[in-house]
């Protein structure tokens, strides 16, 4: 009957689901707990050079907050 295909179904299902979420965590756990950002346009490569800037270690995804904002940059 119908149900029959409901193993291979599921089987198909989790093998399409793996491979994405052990990326995303893989990424997460490199980057220092943080999602990896991407740069589609130029106002978010702004931003990315602005992270970049204030994290104080030369990395997008270290950035400390607004203790490293001082005024004379």
């Amino acid at each position: 009957m119908w149900f029959e295909i409901l193993p291979g179904l599921t089987v198909m299902g989790m093998c399409l689901t793996i491979p994405g979420v052990s990326t995303a965590l893989i990424q997460k756990y490199t980057n220092g707990g943080k999602e990896k950002r991407i740069a589609r346009n130029r106002y978010q490569w702004n931003l990315l050079e602005r992270d970049r800037r204030l994290s104080g270690f030369d990395c997008y995804y270290g950035a400390m907050g607004l203790e490293n904002i001082t005024e004379d940059e």
